[in-house]
């Protein structure tokens, strides 16, 4: 947030996407305190594990430090820092949390999802026994009048428009809500949309946090084409199109 408060400068990275000041110290401090649970780790902004060395990986933590640079650039607020841990190639914890308004998403395999609004809130003021204390299970919204669709801020396809295409001709009128970053997934498992499909390219530590907190929250996150779950820690850290639906 320091760094969202100034002038700060924007870098390409070999794929064309942004790069901040902001995603690197977030790497660097999220990489020192995640050192002591003696877990390896898989970060956007941290060196590229080989596969030959993480496919014996049982258990590790998946983090995007900063997911949502192109919306941090347009400070429009909609970006997050994404937590995962994963064991076996799916996710069994996942935190989400949105600097600019203070929002906390988490779930936890066994225990469901929660958020918490930390509002002006300082969080490092707070315990993690005190968040946990005083979050609120997901989903949190009333049953929704009008089928609604999560699209991409940034990233709209033609694929996708004739999924929505698709969901109008099943359920008549159809409501579409944009959001930035990884708060797509966290807007299905709050209950404010029904549907959310990402049919362009993400990684895995794009998604890994969110598909816990909509996994816990009675979610399906599923491979567009194959209808199983999205896993993770692959050769190809690129996920496939998928869809995130309330059952």
């Amino acid at each position: 947030m320091e760094v969202y408060a100034q002038d700060f400068s924007v870098f390409t990275k070999e794929d064309s996407s942004p790069l901040t000041e902001a995603d690197r110290q977030a790497h660097e401090s999220i990489k020192a305190i995640l050192a002591g649970t003696n877990l390896p780790l898989l970060s956007e902004e941290g060196k590229l594990t080989p596969f030959e060395e993480r496919k014996d990986w049982e258990t590790f933590w998946l983090v995007d430090p900063l997911d949502g640079t192109k919306e941090f650039v347009k400070r429009n607020g909609e970006f997050t820092v994404n937590i995962a841990l994963i064991k076996n190639g799916t996710p069994v914890l996942g935190v989400v949390f949105v600097p600019v308004t203070g929002m906390l998403y988490f779930g936890e395999e066994g225990k469901g999802s929660y958020y918490f609004e930390l509002g002006g809130v300082d969080v490092t003021l707070l315990s993690p026994e005190e968040i946990i204390a005083q979050a609120k299970p997901l989903p949190s919204a009333q049953d929704i009048a009008v089928y609604t669709v999560v699209a991409s801020r940034s990233h709209n396809t033609p694929e996708t428009e004739a999924f929505i295409d698709e969901k109008r001709k099943k359920h008549g009128e159809v409501n579409t809500i944009s959001a930035g970053s990884s708060l797509k997934l966290c807007l299905v498992a709050e209950g404010k949309a029904q549907v959310y499909p990402r049919l362009a390219p993400t990684m895995e530590w794009d998604t890994a946090a969110g598909h816990a907190v909509a996994k816990f929250a009675g979610c399906q996150v599923y491979d567009f084409k194959s209808n199983t779950e999205l896993q993770y820690n692959k050769e190809n850290l690129l996920n496939p199109w998928f869809v995130v639906e309330r059952v």
